[in-house]
């Protein structure tokens, strides 16, 4: 499954102590926002400077792989029909293959051709409005979907079915690396970067504290913060079924669907959030988690060594369960 671009924020930023000495910027981005809080040393270019750099690394990305503008590459690949190539920036062809790596090791779970899927049921940028559709229209829209219809020839992009692509679920983890590998060039050692909700820390503020994200609980009447957790050199990523959904005669359907029946989730699993050194690699596989649910979810990340947190439904409230990578981590669990 993928995730819309208006991506609302899942983790909140706390910054107890921040000194005189970290500079902020932000703006929009991806039909959502973005910030950099850093630790401005010697030799850190000038907040403007930094700033004109990064907004022009995220008008490349927008440009490459935005479903949202109809110039982008993504969109002029979407656009071919069956048996069509097309050639693509170098970006987009490392996060397909990705992508199809994701799919091979989840038996499918993950899927970044799910856009008329999306847009079948509403959400994705060319729907008709949220809609529940027959089982017959989403039988006939899922011939359309599949990694097995992608075919990468040097620096094109092949197709053998009319095939659209949707790389929201990854993009904005890719973003947050290439942002980071920037600032990594530009001397900036210490600092707090959120794309969408996507984040990256690395370092330690002036007073000497670790930056500190909030996971958030799945509510969507407020903010309430369900664990805190200190990052160095670390991306956090967190996939949730409560944000983007609509309800038809009692049932909420997520934005979230499941590759295998083109239909929203049904399982328990409310939210989980991923910990890795690559934000691309958290971004992806807390999609992937969310669509195995609880225990195929716990499961996989238990073999494949994932730090995950997942929040399940149960009766009234929610119950929490944490990866042994995770609790490894964040919570000094043992071996």
């Amino acid at each position: 499954m993928v995730k819309p671009a208006l991506f609302v924020l899942l983790a909140s930023v706390l910054l107890a102590g921040c000194g005189e000495k970290i500079e902020e910027f932000g703006g929009p981005t991806m039909g959502s926002h973005y910030s950099l809080k850093y630790v401005a040393g010697e030799g850190a270019p000038e907040p403007a400077a930094l700033k004109a750099d990064v907004e022009a690394l995220l008008a490349e990305v927008d440009q490459q792989m935005s479903t949202w503008r109809a110039d982008s590459d993504l969109s002029e690949f979407n656009r071919l029909p069956a048996g069509s190539c097309r050639v693509m920036p170098a970006p987009v062809l490392e996060l397909v293959r990705f992508g199809e790596q994701l799919s091979a090791d989840s038996d499918g779970a993950f899927d970044l051709t799910l856009e008329p899927l999306l847009d079948l049921w509403g959400f994705g940028p060319q729907s008709r409005g949220e809609r529940v559709p027959t089982a017959e229209e989403i039988a006939e829209v899922r011939q359309r979907t599949g990694h097995h219809h992608l075919r990468i020839d040097g620096e094109q992009l092949c197709k053998d079915a009319a095939v659209q692509l949707d790389l929201n679920s990854i993009a904005a983890g890719y973003t947050v690396d290439r942002i980071a590998a920037r600032l990594a060039e530009q001397g900036v050692r210490s600092y707090l970067l959120d794309v969408t909700g996507e984040i990256k820390a690395a370092g330690r503020k002036p007073d000497g504290t670790p930056w500190r994200i909030a996971i958030e609980a799945p509510r969507d009447d407020q903010q309430v913060a369900q664990k805190v957790i200190a990052l160095d050199g670390l991306g956090v990523s967190t996939s949730g079924d409560y944000r983007n959904y609509f309800e038809k005669e009692g049932r909420r359907y997520s934005h979230t669907l499941d590759p295998k029946t083109g239909a929203p989730i049904s399982h328990r699993l409310a939210s989980v959030t991923v910990i890795d050194p690559q934000a691309l690699r958290a971004d992806g596989l807390s999609t992937l988690l969310m669509v195995l649910g609880p225990e195929r979810g716990m499961a996989f990340a238990e073999r494949e060594q994932i730090a995950a947190f997942f929040v399940t439904r149960q009766d009234d409230g929610f119950v929490t369960h944490s990866s042994r990578a995770f609790a490894r981590q964040f919570e000094g669990g043992q071996p």
